[in-house]
Parts: C-alpha cells; structure tokens; sequence
C-alpha cells in the first residue's frame, strides 16, 4: 500500500473554516426572522416602493429595546469591532442598541440581503461612541447620517419620555420641490401642509420644522435638527428630503407618508392654479381648529390665524 501523507492541520483548518461559514449563514438567517428585523427591512422596502431611496438616498435607525436585544444577542459577533467616536453626546442612550442602515447601501437591497446592508451598533457607556455588534459585513459602516439619527433620538427620548424609537430620512421628492418655493419657515410649511388635506392636522398637529440647506452627515445639521425635534416630530431638510421620528414603523412610515402626500397635493394643486396660492377653495383655519378639538387633539396655535 502507498503510503499517503495527510496534513491534518491544513484539514483542520479547513473544516473550522467551513463550520464558521455554516454558523454565521444561520445566524443570519435566524438575526433576519427576528420581528424588530423583518419590521425593519420592511420599511426600507416600503420607501424604495415609494421612490424615496434612489441610488443610497435615505437612511433608517431604530432604537432596540431590551427584549431585541435579548433576542438578537446570541447572533452577535463573537468579537465586537472597534469603538468609533460619533462626535456628539447623548447621555440619556448610553448603553443603547440600534438598528441601523449602513453607509452608502442601497434601500432596494436590505431586504434581500440583510446582514450586507444593516447592522446593530452599541452605545458606550459614555454616549459618545459606538461598535458594531453585527451585520454591516466586509468593513461597511452605519450611515454617515448616523450622528443626526443619535442626536435625535437622544431628543425624541426625553420629548416622549421614551416612546418614540424609529428616525427616519427619505429623499420625499413633493417636500424637496415645495423647498424651492414656499418660504424655509415652520409656520409657511405647516399652514400649506395642513390645508392640503384633512388628516394633515390630525396626524402631525404641532407641525412640521424647517431646516435650510446645509452640509449632509454632519454634527451642524444634527444640532440644527435636534432643536428642532424638541418640538415637532418631522422636519424638512430644504432641498434634500424629510426627516421623522415615531414610536415604530407604522408610526413614523406613516407619518412621512402623509406629509410627502400632502407636499406633492400642494406642488400638484399650485401647478393646476397657474402658479397662484389664491385657492377658489381651502380648509380654513376654523376648520383645522375645530378638527383638532373633535378629535381631542392640542393644534399648535401659533400657526393658526
């Protein structure tokens, strides 16, 4: 018989290797069944469905609570990657778990591919870092507009004691256009968006925030956002898209979607009046007032006359 020289180190090698490669194709698979997950990369579908996702536009973020933490925790990394300094502070998520888009991926493909496209960061113990945990494989990072996200979130937690846990940024093309024409005012935005259509005022009566144009993914506009989320639970970034906060994915999903459907009535409805604003009809502001007491709802009064 020949004799046959075996080397068991490479085969070993080999066969971890592949068992590795196994385990992390089911913990993919199961970190994708989670609820929280599936909620997740429905939404970013659901934005690419509406065509506010082109190329890498837009971004996701959403606040984990413990019992997704407890959940997902046995499909973390085995080895955390290293710390990142966000270059903002949030006090009040130190600790904290996201779910977040990652930078420069596509909308169209986190439903296809999770593990590629999304991952969970930790918050340090000081509100100023994070790692990520898992997901966002072959060195790719959470969103560039992920200081903006955790600024906001860290305001929306102490607005809603806790409540609101989705931020959410889509390129709202009917928001963008209203951006070139109607002056960069909370009240100018608010009073044309309200009388669009009746549901306006119910679904976000303290208005909507206007931030002017201004460098993307970077801790000015994230200020400049967070003062305005103290108040309002979306804002408009002039020229670039809409920015909302909600307590899930419904919530929020639904919230952009009103504002968008309203901006686009409003872009529509101008276009069909010659340019002109001097409406044969419109919801009056009685009406938006007497909408808001019927469904016991506080309207912002200093945008109504």
């Amino acid at each position: 018989m020949a004799n046959v020289d075996f080397d068991f180190d490479s085969l070993r090698e080999a066969a971890t290797d592949v068992l590795e490669s196994a385990a992390q194709g089911v913990n993919r698979i199961a970190m994708e069944n989670l609820e929280f997950v599936k909620g997740f990369t429905r939404m970013c579908n659901d934005g690419w469905l509406q065509g506010w996702h082109e190329r890498n536009g837009g971004n996701l973020t959403y606040r984990m609570t413990d019992e997704d933490v407890a959940a997902a925790r046995p499909f973390f990394d085995a080895k955390p990657r290293e710390w990142v300094e966000m270059g903002v502070t949030g006090e009040n998520l130190a600790g904290s778990f996201f779910l977040s888009t990652g930078s420069g991926k596509y909308m169209r493909n986190v439903t296809e591919d999770p593990a590629h496209n999304i991952g969970i960061v930790e918050i340090n113990e000081t509100g100023t870092a994070y790692r990520i945990v898992w997901g966002l494989l072959d060195g790719a990072k959470p969103t560039s507009e992920f200081p903006s996200h955790f600024m906001n979130h860290s305001v929306r937690v102490a607005a809603t004691d806790g409540a609101d846990r989705v931020i959410y940024h889509a390129h709202t093309p009917g928001i963008i256009e209203m951006s070139f024409i109607v002056p960069l005012t909370d009240r100018d935005f608010t009073r044309r968006l309200w009388q669009m259509m009746t549901e306006c005022v119910v679904v976000f009566p303290a208005g909507v925030g206007v931030v002017p144009w201004m460098v993307p993914g970077g801790p000015a506009i994230a200020e400049a956002t967070s003062n305005l989320m103290k108040t309002y639970s979306t804002a408009v970034w002039a020229h670039h898209g809409l920015f909302a906060a909600g307590p899930d994915f419904d919530t929020t999903f639904g919230l952009a979607h009103t504002v968008e459907k309203a901006a686009a009535l409003y872009v529509a409805a101008r276009a069909a009046n010659g340019g002109s604003e001097d409406w044969l009809n419109k919801i009056e502001d009685k009406g938006l007032v007497d909408t808001c007491r019927d469904f016991n709802i506080a309207i912002n009064q200093a945008f109504v006359d």
